[in-house]
């Protein structure tokens, strides 16, 4: 007789271990990457710890050096880090059309990421070094210096770029 409960028990010890996988895999909050239809293509608000990074996938848990990218169509695209951002958009069809919105340190803002003034010595999350302000001062470049550094693999990643801005920095 204990024979012929033992499938019985087996099959229902599964089904019941299949279940609790499922029911804890619902309560999951799924990781944003993308979002479709920003037809006005103006920077939309990140909710930490639940977007990702559309670069490297990382979870984007600080909106310092935050930006994203928008497509004529309305998509739009997240990173935590510049470098990925440039990256990323340099092997898009779009890049020269897409808006680029960043989070400004000096502001707290979202500013055009095309008209903003880029440092090159800060701690990010990815060590490109990049980070983005409003306002113009003295040692801070442009989008496409900034994006040309990155290309080149001219950033902090770097030992001998990273000794050589950290000098400069103590100066």
């Amino acid at each position: 007789m204990k024979k012929n409960f033992l499938p019985i028990f087996l099959v229902f010890g599964i089904i019941v271990i299949i279940v609790v996988v499922f029911i804890s895999m619902s309560n999951v909050q799924s990781m944003v990457v993308r979002i479709d239809g920003n037809i006005d293509k103006k920077p939309l608000e990140i909710k930490l710890n639940h977007y990702q990074d559309s670069d490297c996938g990382m979870v984007i848990d600080d909106i310092k050096y935050a930006s994203q990218v928008i497509s004529p169509k309305g998509v739009t695209w997240f990173f935590h880090d510049f470098s990925g951002l440039v990256n990323w958009v340099e092997s898009k069809s779009f890049k020269d059309e897409a808006i680029i919105w960043v989070h400004a340190i000096d502001t707290n803002n979202w500013i055009d990421g095309k008209k903003a003034w880029y440092t090159r010595d800060e701690i990010t999350p990815m060590e490109s070094g990049f980070g983005a302000y409003t306002n113009k001062k003295d040692g801070l470049i442009t989008f496409e210096q900034m994006r040309l550094y990155i290309l080149r693999g001219e950033t902090m990643i770097n030992p001998a770029i990273k000794k050589q801005l950290l000098e400069l920095k103590t100066k």
